[in-house]
C-alpha cells in the first residue's frame, strides 16, 4: 500500500481538536475573534473571505453570505453583485501575491451538486498553475497539496487590505 504524507489533514482528523456544531460557516460569520484561526481573510456585514481548510489546490478561498441558505435564489441580489466584486479583487489577489497563472471560480449547490457543505452557498476561487495537477490525481485518486496553509494564509492576510476596501 503506497502512503501519502498529508500532514495540512491532521487538524481534520484529530480527535483532540474540537468540532464546531452546527453550520461551520454560521461559526465563522459569528466569531470575527476567531479570524485568524478560521483563515478569514476578509468581512463585512454581508459576506466573508476565508482560506478553505481543505483546499483543492494552494490558496483556494471562498466568499460566502453571513445570510443561511442553500438557495442561490433566495440570496438578496445586492449581496450576490457585491460578492462577484469581490471576486474580481479576490482574482487579482491571488494573481499578484501567490502568482496564479489561472483561476477556477464556481459554486457546487446542493449535496447532489457536489457542495460538501450544502447547507450555506458558497463561492469558490480556485488558483491555477501550469502543472498544478499531475498523474498522482488519476491513477491514485490522490491530490498533491505543496504549499503550507499558515504561510499562504498570512501572505494574502497582509495584501488583503490593498484589495478589499
Amino acid at each position: 500500500m503506497e502512503k501519502l504524507y498529508a500532514p495540512w489533514r491532521t487538524e481534520y482528523v484529530s480527535t483532540n481538536k474540537e468540532k464546531i456544531e452546527g453550520c461551520v460557516f454560521c461559526h465563522i460569520a459569528t466569531n470575527p475573534l476567531e479570524e485568524d484561526e478560521l483563515g478569514v481573510l476578509y468581512a463585512n456585514d454581508d459576506f466573508f473571505i476565508v482560506m478553505n481548510k481543505y483546499p483543492y489546490s494552494p490558496g483556494h478561498i471562498m466568499i460566502i453570505p453571513n445570510y443561511h441558505t442553500d438557495k442561490l435564489e433566495d440570496l438578496d441580489p445586492a449581496i450576490w453583485v457585491n460578492m462577484n466584486l469581490y471576486a474580481q479583487k479576490a482574482v487579482s489577489l491571488l494573481k499578484d501575491v501567490l502568482k496564479a497563472q489561472g483561476m477556477n471560480i464556481g459554486m457546487n449547490i446542493g449535496q447532489i451538486g457536489g457542495a460538501g457543505i450544502a447547507e450555506h452557498i458558497h463561492l469558490h476561487l480556485v488558483p491555477r498553475w501550469m502543472g498544478d495537477t499531475n498523474f498522482i490525481t488519476s491513477i491514485a485518486n490522490t491530490r498533491v497539496y505543496s504549499s503550507d496553509f499558515n504561510k499562504i494564509y498570512k501572505s494574502l492576510k497582509k495584501e488583503a487590505p490593498k484589495y478589499f476596501k
